[in-house]
């Protein structure tokens, strides 16, 4: 609902500044296999299985892939569709809440056409227990009426190729993911492949950066391209602002003032490591305790924050939960005898 205060320029201008943001965002994608950059393995694996199709003439297997968000899911969906010439259709699991949703979608996909499922361990039971004849016959089964009236009507389908998105393929059933031809699973980035990620986009802007200002925005990015661009077009900010001639001074600048550290930690990850410090004593502290705590759902948690965490070695998991490190006490400048422990006790 728009803001009475608002004005009609006010809300047209938002709007444009919104579209200008996706569409920077969309601009920096990648357009085939040959431009993305990282995940050498699977990229490695599509080209084969993309090409296999090709030259056999049929629609290509069906795609899982899984990983951390960011990491560049969707941007593999489009080049998928891109590459065998085919219209990509979206949609989400949280879309798709019953299994009407799923036949609605289904019941208009044309021949070859690529479908993208994000998240899609986050589909509705019955609309999952749809996909697998879909995937698998091409063809639903749609109940229509209610109760010893009810009858069902077969719905045959054209071929088509998923690609399913996920942040947890442990929370799939295993017929669904038994049905996908081929499952990729993405990496977090190393620092110069995401030196290369913001090089590639920098020059898209049209932005001139030194090779230090990419290194020092690489390595505060979480291993996250996502991160990466959407760091560089506020540094871009910054740099058209201010009229800064240093790119390195620009970088640093912008960086402190949207509040990420030296170790790429924004505001919601020192908030969870003060948390289980200071409130939790170093830990071992659950995942909603932590979650009422700070504020912030425990999916966000889990899924977000401490996949990082656990890799920068801030903090690790155990089965009374998640603990402290030496590291991580030392990143936040505290003292561990300050919050429960005794002088020379073992630190994780």
């Amino acid at each position: 609902m728009t803001d009475p205060a608002e004005s009609p320029e006010d809300v047209v201008t938002a709007r444009l500044a919104t579209d200008e943001e996706r569409a920077a965002e969309g601009a920096l994608r990648p357009n085939d296999l040959s431009e993305f950059v990282g995940q050498s393995k699977v990229v490695a694996q599509l080209d084969l299985l993309l090409r296999a199709a090709k030259v056999a003439e049929r629609t290509p297997d069906h795609i899982l892939l899984s990983g951390p968000p960011g990491l560049g899911k969707t941007t593999l969906a489009m080049i998928v569709a891109a590459e065998s010439g085919r219209t990509l259709r979206m949609s989400s699991g949280p879309a798709i809440s019953h299994a009407g949703d799923l036949a609605a979608l289904l019941s208009g996909i044309q021949p070859g056409e690529v479908l993208f499922i994000d998240e899609i361990h986050r589909m509705a039971r019955s609309a999952e227990e749809m996909l697998y004849l879909a995937m698998e016959d091409f063809r639903i089964d749609i109940m229509v009426g209610k109760g010893v009236g009810a009858t069902s009507i077969q719905l045959e389908l054209p071929p088509f190729t998923l690609v399913g998105a996920t942040t947890r393929s442990g929370a799939l059933a295993a017929p669904l993911r038994d049905r996908f031809g081929f499952t990729g699973h993405l990496e977090f980035y190393a620092e110069d492949e995401l030196v290369e990620v913001v090089r590639r986009s920098a020059d898209l802007l049209n932005l001139s950066l030194a090779d230090v200002a990419l290194v020092e925005l690489a390595s505060r990015s979480r291993g996250t391209p996502r991160i990466a661009n959407r760091l560089l077009r506020r540094v871009r900010d910054y740099i058209q602002v201010h009229a800064s001639t240093d790119a390195l001074e620009a970088t640093r600048a912008a960086l402190t003032i949207y509040d990420v550290d030296a170790r790429g930690l924004d505001r919601l990850d020192r908030a969870y490591l003060e948390t289980l410090a200071k409130r939790f004593s170093g830990g071992p502290a659950g995942l909603s305790s932590l979650s009422v705590s700070i504020g912030e759902d425990s999916e966000t948690i889990e899924t977000v924050v401490e996949p990082f965490l656990i890799r920068e070695g801030l903090i690790t998991r155990s089965s009374r939960g998640r603990i402290i490190t030496a590291d991580g006490w030392g990143h936040l400048g505290i003292s561990p005898a300050q919050h429960g422990y005794e002088p020379g006790e073992t630190l994780l």
